[in-house]
């Protein structure tokens, strides 16, 4: 997914995004409210994480702006204030999850996870699966012919790409966006260096090669 962190404390801030980043998400990050606003208004994101005490614009306000444009992006709010009338407040606001602080990490991941799920016009999918090749989603496993194939967060996100698009060529600007995040060529090997990783742990004890490149179009994963 696709996150924006809206948090004026720039070392929890930063704690947040080296932990999703890890977990396999996309995320930016604003400093204040006003410019947390503006970024969740020019990008589509798929949840914003929103401090309740911003600079500039408090959290609350940050959240009613957006509701009042119809943005009906999952937001969940951080706030150290924890009182039931706080957290009502919270959520009359608009918003749909409401962490208090302090709070693991664990928890934050799957609070945001949830509402993630919540928001898929597509319901939710738990599992991916190309013949033998199988990918579960909640638990981030994947598995070939019963087999456990542990990958990276970002072979994992790049083969989840894959397997959304069975049977369909991806191409390289693609999987740069999707994957990446970039919206532009790098002029690098970063994709051919995982492709291969990726390759060599999902094909290379298999008879039957499910990775298969397109010259001069992309990658495709099928049977």
């Amino acid at each position: 997914m696709r996150i924006l962190v809206i948090e004026d404390d720039k070392v929890a801030a930063e704690y947040v995004r080296k932990g999703l980043m890890e977990a396999g998400h996309v995320i930016d990050i604003a400093n204040d409210g006003d410019l947390g606003l503006e970024m969740a208004q020019a990008t589509d994101y798929d949840v914003l994480v929103i401090d309740r005490m911003l600079p500039k614009m408090n959290g609350l306000d940050v959240l009613k702006g957006l509701r009042a444009s119809k943005d009906t992006t999952p937001v969940l709010i951080l706030s150290a204030l924890g009182e039931v009338d706080h957290r009502v407040e919270g959520l009359r606001a608009g918003g749909d999850d409401y962490l208090v602080k302090p709070y693991s990490f664990t928890e934050l991941l799957a609070r945001i996870e949830a509402i993630g799920r919540r928001n898929d016009p597509s319901g939710v999918v738990a599992n991916l699966k190309i013949g033998e090749l199988e990918m579960n989603l909640l638990s981030r496993t994947v598995k070939r012919n019963g087999k456990k194939i542990l990958l990276q967060p970002r072979e994992f996100r790049l083969l989840e790409c894959l397997m959304r698009n069975s049977g369909r060529v991806v191409t390289r600007t693609m999987l740069l966006e999707k994957v990446w995040d970039y919206h532009f060529d790098p002029q690098t090997n970063v994709i051919d260096v995982h492709i291969s990783r990726l390759r060599a742990k999902i094909d290379k004890d298999f008879a039957v090669p499910l990775l298969h490149t397109v010259r001069g179009a992309g990658y495709c994963l099928q049977e």
